[in-house]
């Protein structure tokens, strides 16, 4: 149960549900409410396949790069970390966001579905890199279907907040959502050193 809350944590921070809303409101702000919900279920839909495909792919992706579990903990470990950076001080980096080329590109496409919100709003580095976490990290059948449930109910979590965006933003505002992704962020901040250490400690022992 640790594990699968920890798990769970890490990913909701990482995807951020709060945080996607006013970006979801930007740039959906021309689409009717029917679209937006349109655009909500297939953006979220097409972020679940690319994260399931990392999940079930993941430990044999890093087998065959010849990538041990230590220096992926540590390398996925310093990209949470500036991930909770960006989170605490409420700023759009790559990370977890658009250029201004990319959002000039998404302005001229008919659907926003596929990008930016699936990736790399939905389906970003961060979220990436935790799914290829969580896919090293299970040892029985038992802990692989909590981290399989863990990963779907935070892609609802995603869905729901999407399909709500109006009513949160009415209710919480750009400031309060940004409140919200300040505190994720520390925690975040703090899981992803431990993941660092976690690596070191692994590589000392000898362990791969």
């Amino acid at each position: 149960m640790d594990l699968l809350l920890g798990t769970f944590v890490v990913l909701l921070v990482v995807i951020d549900p709060i945080g996607l809303a006013p970006l979801f409101i930007a740039l959906a702000r021309n689409q009717t409410r029917a679209q937006q919900r349109r655009t909500a279920v297939q953006s979220v839909a097409l972020a679940a396949i690319m994260l399931l495909i990392f999940f079930f792919t993941g430990d044999t992706l890093l087998h065959m790069l010849g990538i041990g579990m230590p220096a992926f903990r540590i390398a996925g470990g310093a990209l949470l970390f500036l991930l909770a950076i960006d989170m605490v001080f409420a700023r759009h980096s790559g990370l977890r966001s658009t250029t201004t080329r990319e959002q000039e590109e998404a302005a001229t496409r008919n659907g926003i579905a596929v990008f930016p919100l699936a990736f790399p709003l939905i389906a970003g580095p961060g979220s990436l890199t935790t799914v290829l976490l969580m896919a090293s990290s299970w040892n029985t059948r038992l802990e692989f279907i909590g981290m399989l449930a863990v990963l779907v109910a935070v892609l609802l979590l995603a869905l729901l907040s999407l399909l709500a965006a109006p009513y949160l933003m009415r209710l919480l505002g750009e400031t309060g959502a940004n409140v919200v992704s300040r505190l994720l962020g520390l925690i975040l901040a703090a899981l992803a050193v431990q993941y660092i250490l976690d690596g070191v400690i692994m590589s000392m022992g000898g362990q791969t």
